[in-house]
């Protein structure tokens, strides 16, 4: 049994290829299972032989990743972020918000659910207020945030140390 269960939560995420690179990520950092919510791109069913453009994309990003990561979808995603806590699972927002703390120095407990959000608007104050906690990958440079995979990468790696 791992001791590190963690799950992603990606939530109206609008490009297939941001998608299936949170799919490889995952993958590679072992990454329990990710739930797809809003109008986030789903993987074609693995029996699927003709493949639409969204999915294609998605595919090409992936590598295979959409086949060896357990997903589902999360369609009313704050009923399911209550069920999640009610089953003991912390849940976190990936955002820079004001009162958002420096990943490095967050404390997480497993099992944990980390939500993504939106690649511009981010992630629903709605969504936010229900999060036991809020972090943020430090930025350096003039531009205030990562590409939603890239940092769900970077963030991944962090919290399961």
């Amino acid at each position: 049994m791992k001791s590190k269960e963690l799950y992603i939560i990606a939530h109206n995420i609008r490009s297939a290829h941001n998608v299936g690179a949170i799919f490889r990520s995952s993958d590679g950092a072992g990454v329990d299972k990710i739930y797809l919510s809003g109008y986030s791109q789903r993987p074609a069913p693995a029996d699927k032989k003709e493949l639409v453009k969204p999915e294609k994309m998605l595919a090409k990003t992936a590598l295979g990743a959409e086949l060896s990561v357990a997903w589902e979808s999360a369609d009313d995603l704050i009923k399911f972020i209550n069920k999640l806590k009610k089953e003991g699972v912390q849940v976190v927002a990936l955002e820079k918000t004001e009162g958002s703390v420096d990943i490095r120095k967050f404390k997480p407990t497993f099992p944990m659910a980390l939500i993504l959000g939106h690649e511009v608007d981010g992630v629903e104050d709605e969504v936010l207020q229900l999060c036991d906690a809020v972090i943020e990958i430090p930025m350096r440079g003039q531009k205030k945030s990562l590409n939603v995979s890239v940092a769900t990468g970077i963030a991944i790696y962090e919290l399961l140390g």
